[in-house]
């Protein structure tokens, strides 16, 4: 198995357009075209979000801690780290929807779906050979390395 990759943000080259949530929320859909996306009765929502703060926009996603707060707050072991993938995973069968996790993680990266009752966070689009996030952005202030 070759190196895990992680995503890292280059904050001075994020300009706030969004692209990274719409190409997530496409991504996470159950159709990955976007007129039938936006129409669709259970509206996928991005895994990462873009936030602003004195002027600077920056993206926020989990961070899949070595150590993770929400991992160890999960009270229903639907969060677990695997060590060899790096990665923190959900289980949406075990999850109970108590939101310990979203209030748990310290970069604000997790939040409740509040339809569909999981909490939504990052996973590296798992199913895909890299995150869909890469290419949608313009400027290329997401890194995959």
């Amino acid at each position: 198995m070759g190196k895990i990759k992680s995503l890292y943000y280059r904050v001075d080259r994020c300009l706030g357009c969004k692209s990274c949530e719409v190409a997530c929320a496409l991504a996470h859909s159950e159709v990955s075209d976007l007129l039938k996306a936006v129409v669709e009765e259970n509206l996928a929502r991005p895994r990462k979000k873009i936030l602003s703060s004195k002027g600077k926009d920056y993206p926020v996603s989990c961070r899949h801690c070595k150590e993770p707060k929400c991992v160890d707050a999960c009270m229903a072991f639907a969060l677990t780290y695997d060590a060899e993938k790096e990665m923190v995973v959900h289980d949406e069968k075990r999850c109970v929807g108590c939101w310990m996790c979203v209030m748990s993680c310290p970069y604000g990266a997790i939040r409740p779906d509040l339809k569909k009752k999981i909490p939504l966070r990052c996973d590296k689009c798992k199913d895909k050979p890299e995150p869909v996030c890469l290419k949608a952005c313009p400027t290329k202030a997401i890194i995959w390395e």
